[in-house]
């Protein structure tokens, strides 16, 4: 099958994927006015942290090289995220921004794990599984505030 995927490709996808979600609420954090909502994104910005952790610890144990997400990326979601919120930082349009970022994060990974899934690292393979749980925890966590 062509479209196995490599444990060092799993591994950077997720620790990509999860910094991404760091950077995109950090972003996003200083234009949200509503406390309830603000106190769900910093829950899941530590867990996006601890993903980063336990990824960055799997590369170092396994040599695997992990890479940020490029400038370029970040600026284009840093100015989506603040043209977006300055028209509109209420709670539904702070969750529906989230639930968007978090679909295409989950949509990616069982991808991964489908891509991999027979010939995946046993640690990779559970670090992929908790961040797929993380992020459909989240999604269903947010859709309350649509």
């Amino acid at each position: 099958m062509a479209n196995l995927k490599s444990d060092s490709e799993i591994l950077a996808e997720i620790y990509r994927n999860a910094q991404l979600a760091v950077t995109s609420i950090a972003d996003l954090l200083p234009e949200v006015e509503d406390e309830e909502m603000k106190e769900e994104l910093m829950r899941e910005h530590e867990g996006y942290e601890q993903i980063c952790s336990r990824a960055a610890h799997l590369a170092t144990r396994y040599d695997i090289e992990l890479k940020e997400p490029s400038p370029i990326k970040k600026a284009m979601m840093w100015s989506a995220i603040k043209m977006n919120a300055a028209t509109d930082n209420s709670a539904q349009n702070v969750a529906q921004m989230m639930v968007k970022g978090t679909v295409n994060g989950i949509t990616s990974l069982k991808t991964s794990l489908t891509d991999g899934e027979r010939i995946m690292d046993g640690e990779i393979k559970s670090l992929l599984t908790d961040m797929i749980a993380l992020e459909e925890g989240y999604e269903s966590k947010l859709k309350k505030y649509l």
